[in-house]
């Protein structure tokens, strides 16, 4: 046998110690780096990020910790990780894909229940800035005129240039009877525009209606919300229990809410065809809904939007107006027309993720672009029928397109 076959236990040991050494030594070596290489390949499939960016995480949070004058007190775990998950998300440079912690995730569930404490004001990221999408009708934001395109510049005497949006949420939000002061910038104004405004506990009425003179009924959504489709079926049987013969739907300062309220509502005026379609990178956001369940009405039409009108309202406005089931009015929508999914998170936070765009029956693509109507009509939305131009000339459009109906 060769002796270089056993020189561990070989008779010649002293002679080839050396030799045996070596090879032992190489031995283990190989297999150290055999099972590294393989450890690396799990964590590569376990870790966000290589070996270099890891390590340069470490050395921040070591710095932090040793030189911050509050380090003492270090900052939890849970927050640092919170924290990075945040950066993350926020490198994608996408202000409607965003992380949610746990709490504020619970406390999202709240606005599509329909109750919250707060000012009654929806608001979105627009070029940096965060931009008032809509107030809420008859809520503290509402009553003090704030109005949809206005820029929220600071809260209280804060700067809020770098706060993402779940930070102004948590700082317009709180205790019903409290006071926050919002400043505005707004177009055509030099200077910002203070509100004092104190806080209430807001109740979501998604549905308000009326009867307006001449068998007009009309029709408030002010809200995707989960009652939203039933609500609004309700108010169009008792408008016409009361002899409508002709509808506005007003769809003005209404920020949008559930995708499947807007397919749901869309579907209660068309008979048949795509109502909307949402296009994404992967299969499952691309998908296309269409109406199926038939009309409630087929009566004449009059769709009322603003440049508050926003994500579902825009999926509405847009499948009536290319189906030519009803006249869309008023101003250009804001323009967004993007589809966010919630992925959630096993610690109970979660990402939601801008998976697809939405497009309209004929096939345009609402994102940063917005609706625009067919009849454009200037004014403020009010709950004063004499203040509120741009009702009153679409109550009097219907008003002559009933003329020329036939009567029985």
């Amino acid at each position: 046998m060769d002796n270089r076959g056993r020189v561990c236990d070989s008779m010649k040991w002293r002679q080839l110690r050396g030799i045996g050494l070596g090879v032992c030594i190489g031995a283990l070596v190989a297999w150290t780096f055999v099972a590294q290489a393989n450890d690396t390949n799990n964590l590569r499939q376990i870790l966000p990020f290589d070996a270099k960016a890891l390590w340069l995480m470490k050395q921040a949070r070591a710095i932090l910790e040793t030189y911050h004058v509050d380090g003492e007190s270090p900052v939890s775990e849970d927050v640092l990780v919170q924290g990075a998950l945040r950066g993350m998300v926020s490198a994608w440079d996408d202000p409607y894909t965003r992380y949610a912690d746990p709490d504020q995730l619970r406390e999202e569930e709240i606005d599509m229940e329909g109750e919250y404490g707060g000012l009654g004001i929806y608001i979105g990221r627009r070029e940096g800035r965060t931009v008032v999408i809509s107030p809420i009708e008859d809520t503290p934001a509402d009553r003090v005129g704030l109005k949809p395109g206005d820029i929220i510049a600071k809260i209280g005497e804060e700067n809020i240039a770098d706060w993402d949006q779940n930070k102004v949420v948590q700082h317009l939000r709180g205790e019903p009877g409290t006071a926050v002061t919002v400043w505005i910038a707004r177009e055509g104004e030099s200077e910002l525009l203070r509100f004092d405004i104190v806080r209430e506990k807001i109740e979501i009425k998604a549905v308000r209606s009326e009867m307006l003179s001449g068998d007009v009924g009309y029709v408030r959504l002010a809200h995707f919300n989960q009652k939203a489709a039933e609500e609004l079926e309700k108010a169009f049987e008792n408008l016409e229990i009361q002899g409508a013969q002709g509808y506005i739907l007003d769809l003005r300062n209404n920020p949008g809410g559930l995708l499947q309220a807007a397919v749901d509502i869309s579907d209660m005026f068309l008979e048949d065809g795509l109502i909307v379609g949402m296009k994404g990178r992967v299969a499952k956001a691309n998908e296309e809904v269409y109406a199926e369940r038939g009309s409630i009405s087929d009566a004449p039409l009059n769709v009322l939007i603003n440049e508050g009108s926003a994500s579902a309202s825009e999926i509405v406005a847009g499948a009536l107006k290319d189906h030519h089931r009803g006249k869309v009015m008023g101003e250009k929508s804001f323009g967004k027309g993007s589809v966010q999914t919630l992925f959630p998170l096993p610690d109970g936070s979660g990402v939601y993720v801008t998976i697809a765009r939405y497009y309209t029956p004929s096939g345009f693509f609402i994102d940063h672009v917005g609706l625009e109507p067919e009849v454009v009509l200037s004014g403020d939305i009010s709950r004063v029928y004499s203040e509120d131009l741009q009702l009153q000339e679409a109550h009097k459009d219907m008003r002559a397109i009933l003329l020329t109906l036939p009567k029985f």
